[in-house]
């Protein structure tokens, strides 16, 4: 057993690391929008199910030895895979079939494809491991349950040694050897048992009738497997969402959530492994420790929602401010522990329990692992599906929180009806399901809180599986009458339109001669937008933003303010405003753009590499026009170094750092810029936009930076498989203008 505990938790740390890796390669293949996501998710899961099917069915035909065979096996075919996914998954698929594939169904079809096999030798696993540690019916369910806890421990260390450390210090290429080294120890510690003559492994196994069915049959505990996979993973998902606003959409977010959550549950698993036997009944331990886990869970959330407003989280947290520092990291990290972990633990246990209740048999012992494991994953698939495309997109995250609560609370009383109303513990539980879902808030009271909105101040909000907008007006008693605008936690602009956000459409209507046809990836505030409209040669700005909300936002402002500039914004019938992909937008169609531009995004943003890489500034080339322009903002030096790598001829603009590129010698002119910014149509333009603006000649009124092919480059230092601004604590870069 330490062997295989060893091997297994190696298992599951390199398999943590594959899986976080895939899911960025695939999500440059299949879109970064959340359907996308989903579509990569279900085919995740359904080479897990798959894997779970074969394990249960081939398992229990193999004696204990050629079942550890087949667990070295597995995880060797896991390394081969994670060796060779990049030239697949990315190279082939990500960089060649995205311009190709369109359907969703042929897009889900080859994520499934690229990942079956090692999803599948993942899903084989564990059953192969429960018949190789199956002797007797009195430890079968303890040994299961501690393999399952140690492979869960390795993967929570897996997602945050992986966050925090690997991949911002070796990329995702380095990551994926790192994972190939772990599961081929693995596999070589598995291998090494058969090795020893006299190891129990190559002993006969002992064969032993089936004990009474005293618990209820598999067939009635797979739905309850499944409704606790489903609440569990919809919970993740809500704590990603609430997490996300406490400590910004970083990098380091998701893996320190899963990190803490596996941690957590491995460790409720490992400490039920040890009690089980002692159970007399492990039904009632089991809906005790799921619906305690909800509760739980539902009471750290609304403690965290109340605290948020009030000293001292409201002068490190606040949503106003930048949390990427030291301090509010180490806060919003804590307050991660704090939220994901006692429900994790809770809910962990569950798992030991279920063991406790289905092995009855030594002779099926692969087959019951599986088909629980089948359940399990069927019902965290369910809940990323559903409750990421469909119940956070109709009911928010008040109402998926109190559908939840519905969930745990007809569990318990199914319980209570089957086994008597004399439990008090039970019913006490099942009453704080229900107040629960009375004493909720609403998404509107929740989301206004959230973003610390004072009393009787205007707000615009909106919320669906794409994300969280929010407008926040001043209150009456503010200096700045500025409504804020905060996207996924993120300030985002200001409303009426702040200079800077202006500048970057107006300057690329400028310098381009005929801005006829132009691109913006990103809507955000608004306000690049309406720079983009300034030149009457402008015949179509197409806007692109991936959170819908923001567009739904909008639209709020523009009705209850029907003379201002958003609302003049969205008349505007020159604007096609779109929801999807902007990146994957790029691999569409055929037209040319006489300007491109990306909105400002914070380059610590997850997933914000993605729109400063080589690999993406190079689709961006391809789609300009002759003669044309691409324009953004250029907060780092990585960033400019990468941008002039892909475009011979650049002009970077200080003080605001805004880089424009382009694949032809480029009509810049530094004092016509200047003159052209004063002149009174286009200061008209920008007063519209915002009536305090008086100049906008002081943003870019310092010496510019300008590359021709002559001008020595330090080469691209982001890429797709490296985007070191995202990984900020590894890579340093500070705000620094480069």
């Amino acid at each position: 057993m330490p062997q295989l505990l060893l091997a297994f938790s190696f298992s599951g740390f390199g398999a943590v690391l594959c899986q976080i890796v895939w899911q960025r390669m695939l999500g440059i293949f299949a879109g970064s929008d959340t359907v996308s996501a989903a579509i990569v998710i279900g085919a995740f899961m359904a080479g897990l199910g798959l894997g779970a099917i074969l394990g249960a069915r081939v398992a229990d035909r193999l004696s204990p030895a050629r079942a550890v065979m087949g667990f070295a096996l597995c995880e060797a075919g896991v390394a081969l895979c994670a060796l060779l996914s990049k030239p697949f998954l990315y190279d082939w698929l990500a960089l060649t079939m995205a311009r190709r594939v369109e359907s969703p169904l042929a897009v889900f079809g080859l994520c499934f494809a690229g990942l079956v096999v090692p999803t599948t030798l993942m899903g084989a696993s564990l059953p192969l491991l429960g018949r190789a540690v199956a002797d007797s019916l009195e430890t079968v369910a303890a040994r299961i349950s501690r393999l399952y806890g140690i492979n869960t421990l390795g993967a929570g260390l897996g997602a945050l040694l992986g966050g925090w450390l690997v991949m911002g210090q070796l990329g995702f290429v380095g990551t994926l050897g790192v994972a190939v080294t772990l599961d081929l120890a693995a596999s070589g510690l598995a291998l090494t048992l058969l090795c020893n003559p006299r190891a129990p492994l190559l002993a006969v196994p002992q064969s032993s009738a089936a004990a009474p069915q005293a618990w209820g049959a598999l067939s009635f505990w797979m739905p309850l497997v499944f409704l606790s996979g489903y609440i569990v993973v919809s919970l993740e998902i809500l704590w990603l969402r609430l997490l996300g606003q406490v400590g910004q959409y970083h990098a380091y977010l998701y893996p320190t959530v899963l990190g803490i959550f596996l941690l957590a549950d491995g460790a409720g698993m490992s400490l039920a492994a040890r009690l089980v036997r002692r159970l007399p009944d492990p039904r009632r331990a089991f809906f005790i420790a799921q619906v305690a886990g909800f509760a739980v869970a539902a009471l750290l959330m609304g403690g965290l929602w109340l605290a948020l407003a009030r000293p001292p989280l409201s002068s490190i947290v606040s949503v106003e401010q930048r949390r990427c520092a030291p301090i509010p990291m180490l806060v919003s990290s804590l307050l991660a522990v704090l939220v994901v972990a006692p429900p994790a633990f809770l809910m962990g246990m569950t798992v030991p329990f279920v063991q406790r209740a289905v092995q009855r048999d030594l002779a099926r012992v692969g087959a019951r692992v599986g088909w629980v494991q089948l359940a399990n994953i069927a019902g965290n698939a369910a809940g990323a599906l559903l409750t990421g495309l469909i119940t956070l997109h109709w009911l928010g995250s008040m109402g998926t929180l109190r559908l939840l609560a519905g969930l745990s609370l007809l569990l318990l009383l199914g319980w209570l009806w089957r086994s008597g109303r004399g439990r008090r513990l039970e019913l006490f539980l099942a009453a704080a399901c229900a107040l629960i879902m009375v004493v909720l808030p609403s998404n509107d009271r929740f989301w206004r809180r959230m973003h610390r909105q004072a009393p009787g101040a205007f707000a615009a909000w909106g919320e669906d599986r794409s994300g969280v907008a929010f407008c926040r007006g001043p209150s009456q008693s503010a200096k700045l009458k500025h409504n804020r605008i905060f996207i996924m936690g993120h300030l985002q602009g200001c409303v009426p339109f702040q200079p800077i956000d202006m500048l970057q459409g107006v300057i690329g209507s400028l310098v381009h001669p005929a801005p006829e046809r132009v691109l913006m990836i990103g809507v955000g505030g608004g306000g690049s937008s309406w720079g983009a409209l300034s030149s009457p040669a402008t015949r179509q700005v197409r806007a692109i933003e991936i959170v819908k909300p923001v567009l739904d936002m909008l639209r709020q402002i523009a009705a209850a303010r029907p003379g201002e500039a958003v609302a003049a914004l969205l008349e505007d019938p020159r604007l096609r405003l779109e929801v999807g992909d902007g990146r994957r937008a790029l691999t569409r169609g055929s037209e040319l753009y006489d300007v491109i531009a990306a909105a400002a995004v914070n380059p610590r943003t997850s997933n914000s590499g993605l729109l400063y890489s080589a690999e993406f500034f190079e689709q961006v080339k391809a789609r300009l026009a002759p003669g044309g322009l691409y324009l953004q903002y250029a907060p780092t030096a990585r960033i400019v170094d990468t941008f002039v790598a892909v475009f011979p001829y650049a002009v970077l603009l200080r003080p605001a750092p805004i880089i424009l590129g382009g694949k032809d010698p480029l009509r810049f002119d530094h004092a016509q810029l200047l003159q052209q910014l004063a002149t009174p149509a286009v200061l008209a333009h920008a007063q519209r936009g915002n009536p305090d603006v008086r100049n906008m000649t002081e943003l870019v009124q310092g010496t510019p930076y300008l590359w021709t092919p002559a001008t020595a480059r330090r080469g691209a230092s982001l890429t797709d498989m490296f985007p070191r601004d995202e990984f900020f604590v590894n890579q340093p870069t500070g705000d620094e203008a480069p």
